[in-house]
């Protein structure tokens, strides 16, 4: 039995040694410290008014913008997010504060944003439980 048990450890360490002699593994993309977080509408406008630069994104559809919005927004169809963000949002490291009507949208597309690269992302929920004014 000790026999097994020394040549199971040799085995063990000779297999530890050919994994660390190997070609180095390709090198992980740094950590951006990406993820995004949920926020109520009290703490989005919070932010709103505390940092004029933050990118305020409606990903609802053009008609659903249309019947009322949170002004200064700029509006990005969530199916499209993967396409236009790029172009519209190019600073990846931009403060980013997203809704849609109900929240689903949102989340979906605030993991959209991180998993292109976003980093300071934050998912505001639905405009519908947005208490304040609404520009129509």
């Amino acid at each position: 039995m000790r026999i097994w048990m020394k040549r199971g450890l040799i085995l063990l360490l000779f297999a530890m040694v050919l994994a660390s002699c190997g070609k180095a593994p390709a090198e992980k993309p740094a950590e951006t410290g990406a993820s995004f977080q949920t926020v109520t509408a009290e703490e989005g406008k919070a932010m709103l008014e505390e940092d004029p630069v933050i990118i305020l994104l409606d990903v609802r559809t053009p008609e659903e913008f249309a019947e009322g919005h949170i002004a200064g927004a700029i509006r990005i169809t969530d199916s499209e997010l993967e396409a236009e963000a790029p172009r519209q949002l190019p600073d990846k490291d931009a403060k980013i504060l997203i809704y849609c009507r109900s929240g689903r949208r949102s989340r979906a597309s605030a993991q959209k944003l991180v998993d292109m690269g976003y980093t300071q992302v934050y998912d505001m929920g639905g405009i519908i439980d947005w208490p304040y004014e609404i520009v129509k």
